[in-house]
């Protein structure tokens, strides 16, 4: 069992670490780019007036927050920026806290009311292909799962691109920031489409309906009109909305 003095010693250390952290994360965010390898620990060291170990330490803790990438033997690079931790923190949210599901709900009717208005604005030949390629891949999925041609309960294939919809149009706003933040919704959409689709059906609702929410969307943006694109999103989330409560509200029946 650790004594006083040794907790006091660890926690400590555990403070000097984290500082050194800070700082460190402050050189990686300002003055290195993505690739660039920091400097030894010996450098570091002498730097921030601490030891090896603890400069060591802060590395882990940078590499922990996906800042850094460490390889058997060599210094630690600068990561690309990514969304992974905060698609891991919404993921877990939709998954454990209903709570959370609206909270996805209300980000969502910010963020991709905005993109679509943008996208309206912004998107060049290219982008307007992505859009349609999705929905149309939305349309063959409804239309095979309607005949009975594919027999899929969760359907997966549909949810995929309506998923690839949404990230598209937000590619197209042209705003990198709304592009990063959809990319860490990404998974939790994912979890959430399913949900929707079945408080869909309870509400006696197709995936035509679906599908006419997306074809709006597109019409709009296609046509370059931001506030007719904004009103299509907002009102198929708020439909979404609808169908989630719906879910929740049959759940454990």
């Amino acid at each position: 069992m650790a004594g006083p003095d040794m907790t006091q010693r660890e926690d400590a250390s555990l403070s000097a670490a984290a500082h050194v952290a800070d700082a460190l994360a402050e050189m990686v965010l300002g003055e290195l780019a993505p690739g660039e390898s920091i400097p030894s620990e010996a450098e570091l060291a002498t730097r921030f007036s601490v030891s090896r170990l603890t400069v060591r330490e802060a590395v882990k803790m940078l590499t922990g927050r996906g800042l850094l990438a460490v390889g058997r033997g060599r210094r630690a690079v600068v990561r690309e920026p990514d969304s992974s931790h905060f698609g891991d923190f919404l993921l877990s949210l939709v998954r454990n806290d209903p709570k959370g599901l609206f909270d996805l709900i209300e980000l969502r009717m910010t963020i991709e009311t905005q993109s679509a208005a943008l996208a309206a604005k912004r998107a060049s030949r290219a982008n307007l292909q992505a859009i349609e390629s999705a929905l149309i891949g939305m349309r063959q999925s409804h239309a095979e799962l309607s005949d009975g041609t594919v027999i899929d309960p969760e359907e997966q294939r549909f949810h995929e691109f309506d998923l690839q919809f949404h990230e598209a149009i937000a590619t197209a706003s042209g705003n990198r920031v709304i592009a990063y933040v959809f990319e860490g919704m990404n998974r939790s959409l994912g979890a959430s489409f399913s949900m929707s689709r079945h408080g869909q059906h309870l509400r006696g609702h197709t995936r035509a309906k679906t599908l006419a929410a997306h074809e709006a969307v597109f019409e709009a943006i296609k046509s370059g009109k931001p506030g007719a694109s904004a009103e299509a999103m907002r009102a198929h989330l708020k439909e979404t909305e609808v169908d989630i409560r719906a879910h929740l509200a049959n759940r454990g029946n």
